[in-house]
């Protein structure tokens, strides 16, 4: 397994591989990211992982210089699963001393996580398109439990003509329903045991969707039903898949977005109709 710091490195790396699938992480390694190199194997010849901690998508009081870096652990797992090439870069190999370019993008980045944590989707939007400029992936894999970044990444790609395909991985959750996640290790044992709260809620949402309630009143029981659990709920929506645009009753292709706190950790899953 190829390990690359600059990119130099990695240009010359690339000219060995004939197609090359990205996926793109911040370390601390768990099921899910290993389940996207599995996926990468699929689609190329050469598979690459990034882990690069992205300071300007962590807003102010957000947990950049808490965030677990696990690097050596993070490389044996790569390893096991013969990823072919990681790149670790530093934060001026990403951003130069004077870097003044910013890549935003509007519209589905504006509510739920983008309202809560302002900048958060522009700084999501900069290093993955700086990454897809270095690698030069012709694949890149994301999961889906954090749709809105999916769609900010995918709207990015379609308006710039990045020559990358995107392909969308299912969540993959733990035995008792909580979505995989590198900040489930922030919980405490009493957290750990309320957090599989949030999915439950999301299926009884789906189900009394389904059976004709309101949206306006799913969203409300679901809010008071996590609040009284413990959560501090940031929000609970249902939203039209193709934009995010708050969704309307019976509308199809839809999908409950939910966030909330539990302690200090925030947590964040979704479920589709």
């Amino acid at each position: 397994m190829h390990i690359l710091q600059t990119v130099s490195q990695i240009r010359e790396w690339r000219k060995s591989a004939q197609r090359v699938a990205f996926v793109p992480t911040m370390g601390n390694l768990h099921a899910g990211h290993l389940q996207l190199v599995r996926e990468a194997k699929k689609y190329a010849d050469k598979v690459i992982v990034s882990i690069f901690v992205n300071p300007t998508q962590f807003g102010i009081n957000e947990d950049f210089s808490s965030y677990p870096r696990t690097e050596q652990r993070d490389l044996e797992l790569l390893a096991a699963e013969n990823c072919d090439a990681v790149f670790l870069p530093n934060v001026e190999t990403i951003y130069a001393q004077n870097a003044q370019t910013t890549v935003s993008v509007s519209q589905v980045s504006q509510h739920y996580c983008g309202a809560s944590r302002v900048g958060h989707f522009d700084g999501v939007a900069t290093v993955v398109c700086k990454l897809f400029n270095i690698v030069q992936p012709d694949v890149a894999l994301f999961g889906l439990k954090d749709f809105q970044q999916f769609c900010v990444i995918q709207t990015m790609v379609r308006d710039l003509h990045l020559p990358v395909e995107l392909i969308g991985v299912p969540t993959v959750r733990d035995v008792d329903g909580l979505a995989m996640s590198s900040r489930n290790g922030y919980l405490s044992e009493t957290e750990r045991e309320i957090a599989p709260t949030l999915y439950q809620t999301l299926q009884m949402a789906r189900d009394n969707l389904l059976a004709g309630q309101a949206i306006v009143d799913v969203e409300n029981v679901a809010i008071t039903q996590l609040t009284q659990a413990g959560f501090s709920v940031d929000y609970f929506n249902v939203a039209r898949r193709l934009d995010l645009e708050m969704a309307q009753q019976n509308e199809p292709h839809c999908i409950i977005l939910a966030a909330a706190k539990l302690g200090k950790t925030r947590l964040i899953d979704n479920l589709w109709l």
